[in-house]
């Protein structure tokens, strides 16, 4: 892993000395990933959990909203390597994770690895490539390693992949099946920007590319200890208890085709671990459980269709959970 060096460093961060605490470190990575991706405290806050809880970010959005920006100014900010890959419907999966070629001079056969390998992945329009190639990425993305040929290669650590889907946008697309979608730790939409900032976006825009002036804010044998330090962030019994009936709700509700999975339960643990480490503290809160249910669990049930309601899967879906919440008493 090589530290990339902005032009303009952060003085604080990239000096050699480590950071006073991992409070600073973080809330050094949130501003300077928010100083080129402006006016989405909460988007950026929600991909610095995913980040920290060794998950990925599935982003369902309009095209233009600045995905690709918050991706290369995560990876900057991190000084991690960075690949964008463009899905198309003539794409193999050899073209993403890599291929077997003959090495003449050596006479034998040689992996080249694809863009698959490195530490910040953008998979745009991820639903725009078959199936096959689509499958491709479970191994990746579920246990960091990819095989070919019947060999295992590790990929790099931190892996971290951020995939874009349009969704409104069917002609030519393959929409992502229940065992892809619930491989993503988070869901989330950006939306469109707030109207001064998309002014000060239209007066600024195209005179150089902020993100390349941006300075480390973050090491990654830091990010890497933050990961680990996620694990041992404090979840009371009843917190658990709470967590496992929003879970259960998921199940029972008769506006559900499918619930929860297990793998999603898991997920919204570490999703609520990594938020409460990311808040500065060491112990889970009732609210860090309801912030992170809908981006955790949405993508992860199935809902029921009903008359002159066809379509708006998300909608319904979170409308649906913030009833379950708002039925289950908080913890105290």
């Amino acid at each position: 892993m090589t530290a990339r060096q902005g032009p303009h460093p952060l003085p604080d961060v990239t000096s050699g000395e480590p950071p006073a605490s991992h409070g600073e470190a973080l809330a050094t990575l949130l501003r300077n990933v928010e100083s080129v991706f402006r006016g989405k405290r909460e988007t950026v806050e929600l991909a610095v959990v995913a980040l920290l809880a060794r998950g990925h970010l599935l982003f369902e959005d309009v095209p233009g909203v600045g995905k690709t920006t918050l991706a290369r100014a995560i990876a900057r900010s991190l000084a991690l390597d960075f690949k964008r890959v463009q899905f198309t419907s003539d794409m193999l999966p050899s073209d993403v994770i890599g291929t077997t070629i003959l090495d003449s001079s050596e006479a034998r056969f040689e992996f080249v690895p694809g863009p698959l390998f490195t530490n910040v992945l953008l998979a745009d329009e991820i639903n725009r490539t078959p199936p096959r190639t689509q499958s491709a990425l479970l191994e990746a993305l579920n246990e960091r390693q990819v095989t070919v040929d019947n060999r295992t290669y590790p990929l790099d650590e931190p892996f971290f992949v951020m995939a874009t889907q349009n969704p409104h946008e069917h002609h030519g697309t393959y929409p992502l099946p229940e065992s892809q979608m619930d491989r993503f730790l988070l869901r989330l939409a950006i939306g469109y920007p707030a109207k001064e900032v998309e002014r000060e976006l239209l007066l600024t825009h195209g005179h150089d590319d902020p993100v390349q002036k941006l300075g480390v804010a973050m090491d990654g044998e830091t990010l890497l200890r933050l990961q680990s330090k996620v694990a041992t962030v404090k979840v009371a019994p009843n917190l658990i208890d709470y967590l496992m009936r929003v879970i259960e709700l998921t199940r029972e509700s008769p506006r559900l085709e499918l619930g929860v999975s297990t793998r999603g339960a898991i997920a919204l643990f570490r999703a609520a671990q990594a938020h409460a480490l990311l808040k500065g503290r060491d112990f889970c809160l009732p609210d860090d459980i309801k912030l992170l249910a809908a981006p955790a669990l949405c993508h992860r049930v199935s809902v029921r269709a009903e008359r002159g309601r066809i379509g708006r899967e998300r909608e319904q879906a979170n409308s649906i959970l913030r009833e379950i919440l708002d039925s289950i008493p908080i913890p105290l």
